[in-house]
């Protein structure tokens, strides 16, 4: 990817100290409760019995499981909720992707080593890693995969973070890097504060290019803060969008949000530089279904370090202990959360540890 930004040893991740309490020490020197847990022979994982929406989730106790040859065994930290999630569950995929009921959910994860099989190379126990579970069982205290479903957790990098970073990180990478943006672009991006908008938006700003970000009025400080030029939704869309490029030709599209073709097109953007909802969900729909690839992992060690070292800030906006898992899917479902959503494994965690940082509707401010 050409990035043309330098290190400026920005603030990081935005997280809370309650949640870096809760979180870091999971490998040594605290969280001793979830530690303690390590030695126990069941696990509980996310699980439905037929498609369905958030009430058909539920939490079940199971014997802990075993890596076979060329596995491991991972306790998992922390998970990331995705609307790719939801939209399998819900059977919106049914043909891209097939389920066999009773199915488990969640496919972005990051935890440590516990057990590893015969004939694994490279990955040992104690190992802090990140990744995904082409087996689709995120959402749960233990996963086993193949080492090639695995990265390296960086040193500098948050659990929280680590733990969402599969699936929202690699599509925004992969829909950026379709673009093949430079200094020369100036790039719309619709749903701009979403779980792969912000990434996008941010990924865009290192290349080099300008980005005019549509959102709700409510994420516009958060857009500026990221250095992009916010614009709200509503009528004379284009006229606006065109106000913020500041007369400057707008080149690209990336639209999250969906419907904008025709807004792409009054804007003078040429159909090979839309990167449709479309092109989203494919990205999205591939790399749900990827088994362990020495490609995908290359790119995601490449998302990773981006994140860990020139300061692209994954906004956690709400983060919800497993205990809590149906707050947490209810709070992607109503769409009220900018940023990406978490699930951690440490019973002791309140739940909502980001809830300053949440997108409020007026509804909810006015009722509090």
């Amino acid at each position: 990817m050409a990035l043309a930004a330098d290190r400026d040893g920005g603030r990081g991740p935005l997280t809370t100290p309650c949640a870096r309490k809760s979180l870091h020490g999971l490998s040594g020197g605290s969280g001793e409760s979830y530690r303690a847990g390590m030695a126990q022979r069941s696990a509980s994982i996310a699980t439905f019995v037929d498609y369905g929406g958030i009430d058909a989730v539920r939490v079940e106790q199971v014997p802990r499981p075993e890596p076979g040859p060329g596995e491991v065994l991972v306790q998992v930290v922390a998970s990331g909720v995705s609307h790719m999630d939801a939209y399998v569950r819900e059977g919106r995929f049914r043909d891209a992707v097939p389920l066999e009921l009773p199915a488990r959910e969640g496919v972005s994860f990051a935890g440590i080593v516990r057990a590893v099989g015969e004939d694994v190379r490279g990955v040992s126990v104690h190992d802090e890693v990140l990744g995904h579970d082409p087996a689709h069982g995120a959402h749960a205290t233990h996963v086993v995969v193949e080492p090639g479903a695995l990265i390296r957790r960086p040193a500098r990098m948050e659990w929280e973070v680590a733990g969402a970073l599969y699936l929202v990180g690699l599509t925004a990478y992969r829909l950026i890097q379709s673009l093949r943006l430079t200094p020369d672009d100036t790039v719309v991006v619709s749903a701009a504060a979403g779980g792969v908008g912000h990434l996008e938006c941010q990924l865009a700003r290192l290349a080099g290019a300008r980005v005019v970000g549509i959102a709700g009025a409510e994420n516009h400080d958060y857009l500026r803060s990221i250095g992009v030029k916010p614009v709200a939704y509503g009528e004379d869309l284009a006229e606006a969008v065109r106000t913020a490029a500041a007369g400057r030709p707008l080149t690209a599209m990336l639209d999250n949000y969906g419907r904008y073709e025709d807004l792409a097109a009054e804007l003078g953007i040429a159909p090979s530089r839309l990167s449709s909802t479309d092109a989203r969900r494919d990205t999205e729909v591939e790399l749900y279904l990827a088994g362990p690839d020495r490609r995908l992992a290359e790119e995601l060690r490449d998302v990773a370090e981006l994140v860990a070292e020139w300061n692209i800030r994954v906004l956690v906006s709400g983060y919800y202990p497993f205990t809590a898992l149906h707050r947490a899917l209810a709070d992607l479902d109503a769409r009220h959360s900018r940023g990406v959503v978490v699930v951690g494994m440490d019973p002791t965690a309140a739940p909502g540890q980001y809830l300053r940082e949440k997108m409020r509707t007026r509804h909810e401010t006015s009722s509090r």
